[in-house]
């Protein structure tokens, strides 16, 4: 399916930034660009909002990627990594993401989220059939949903060309 795409396209990006995180560092032993991602995503469109969802540990070592994030322009929302008694460790946007990507719709007309998860698949077909956006999915295809693949409008797979959204080398951070 073709899309389309205008400089006067008001675009929101919701990006999943645990499954992207962990996609970089399984597939390439690296740190994802995200300042990178976002702006190959938006392509001279009109930016509405960018969204990163991300996790607090205890220990705090995540603020300097907080901080680079906001400094690219990416809000960040924060969630506090759950520890059950058990020991089991719970660390989890989807519903917060798949809700802010409801609430904004009616003010974007193209919702790009930053993720490979399949539980998104819903959300994808939700946002094309009642608020008539068009979806575009933008992850590491080898670590993306075939059926989020499928659902979306458009699928940009960073594995084509990952130098361009990783970070290597010593002293970088996560953006």
């Amino acid at each position: 399916m073709s899309i389309i795409k205008h400089k006067e396209q008001r675009v929101g990006i919701f990006i999943d930034a645990q499954n992207l995180y962990h996609s970089g560092r399984n597939l390439y032993h690296s740190k994802v660009n995200f300042g990178a991602i976002v702006k190959e995503a938006l392509e001279d469109r009109k930016l509405v909002r960018a969204v990163a969802y991300v996790i607090a540990t205890e220990s705090g070592e995540e603020t300097g990627f907080f901080d680079a994030l906001t400094k690219v322009g990416i809000e960040t929302k924060i969630k506090d990594l759950q520890v059950f008694s058990s020991g089991a460790k719970k660390a989890d946007w989807d519903v917060g993401m798949a809700i802010d990507a409801v609430k904004m719709a009616p003010k974007l007309d193209t919702v790009i989220l930053v993720t490979g998860d399949g539980d998104f698949c819903p959300l994808v077909e939700y946002l094309q059939m009642n608020q008539g956006c068009q979806v575009e999915v933008v992850s590491f295809g080898k670590s993306t949903s075939a059926k989020l693949i499928e659902a979306a409008d458009h699928f940009t797979d960073l594995d084509t060309t990952p130098n361009k959204y990783l970070l290597r080398g010593a002293g970088k951070r996560g953006q």
